[in-house]
């Protein structure tokens, strides 16, 4: 899929997802029914994740400036945050009325929670059908979300029926408990990797060790210290590294710095900065042993 088509989808996305979040926001309230408040939650939920992929897709093109050497990428991150936060908020309030509605159940219109759910069902189905499929991992997260929002959906749908033919109103807000589980998990997940960026930690899907262990591999490379990888947004890792080499020819260390390069790519790690140098220092030895440890009893010289 090109990268237009990509931006064209997620545009139809989130647009078709926001209009009915609204839809489903009024059919819940209209209708007496929780368990629809409690999927329009869901359904914000994949519109913050779709309105962050579709944001990553249009700073990707917007260049930094003098005063903003990293560009906005960090917007979409802000952005997730409070939305996670809003949303936990949000759990912890359609959480506090469903335990109300255990106990004093309130009357459910079942007919139009019906026809409201089988109307969310379809158009997450419909945005299941968009967005699958892509290699863009951006796209990929949104499309799981959607995914799950589906099978809300049929939750909603159930319970609607449940109670039409039997009358039995619990099952409204059973299944929003339910719901808000799901809601809940997402929306913490969302905020810790908005924390883990925003305190500049490791990528959580980096192999630290191992990628030390690439760099101290390749021909010339006699060390590596002050290493120092971060996430600048959710699909941009950055390095800056030292790098210890006796390679005096110019050509060569370029070389050695391609291939470092190339072995970075494999971990998503496509902005880097890479500063040769000719004399170990201390840290660079301590990564060195760390990688290359000594035999505590070694074989005895003949």
């Amino acid at each position: 899929m090109h990268v237009h088509q990509h931006e064209k989808s997620l545009k139809i996305a989130v647009l078709v997802t926001f209009v009915f979040f609204g839809v489903e926001l009024a059919g819940g309230f209209l209708t007496g029914s929780l368990a629809l408040i409690s999927d329009a939650g869901h359904m914000l939920v994949d519109g913050s994740a779709l309105l962050l992929s579709l944001g990553a897709v249009v700073v990707a093109r917007s260049l930094p400036t003098r005063s903003r050497t990293f560009g906005y990428h960090r917007i979409e991150v802000m952005v997730a945050l409070v939305n996670g936060l809003v949303l936990i908020g949000l759990c912890f309030l359609i959480a506090q009325e469903a335990v109300g509605r255990l106990f004093s159940p309130a009357p459910v219109y079942s007919t139009g929670m019906l026809v409201v759910g089988l109307a969310g069902l379809s158009v997450n189905i419909f945005l299941v059908w968009l967005l699958h499929g892509s290699p863009d991992l951006n796209i990929r997260s949104a499309f799981i979300h959607v995914l799950g929002d589906t099978l809300s959906s049929i939750g909603v749908v159930g319970a609607a029926a449940w109670i039409a033919l039997t009358g039995q109103v619990l099952a409204d807000p059973l299944i929003s408990l339910a719901i808000v589980i799901v809601i809940l998990a997402t929306s913490l997940l969302m905020v810790r990797d908005c924390m883990v960026i925003l305190l500049q930690f490791a990528p959580r899907d980096v192999d630290f060790e191992q990628m030390v262990q690439d760099i101290l591999n390749v021909e010339g490379v006699e060390g590596v210290h002050n290493i120092h990888l971060w996430t600048l947004c959710s699909h941009i890792n950055v390095l800056d590294a030292h790098v210890y080499s006796c390679e005096e020819d110019p050509r060569r260390i370029a070389s050695i710095r391609s291939e470092i390069r190339d072995r970075l790519a494999r971990y998503n790690i496509h902005h880097s900065t890479l500063e040769f140098e000719c004399e170990e220092c201390p840290d660079c030895r301590i990564v060195r042993d760390l990688a290359h440890p000594v035999p505590e009893n070694p074989p005895a010289n003949h």
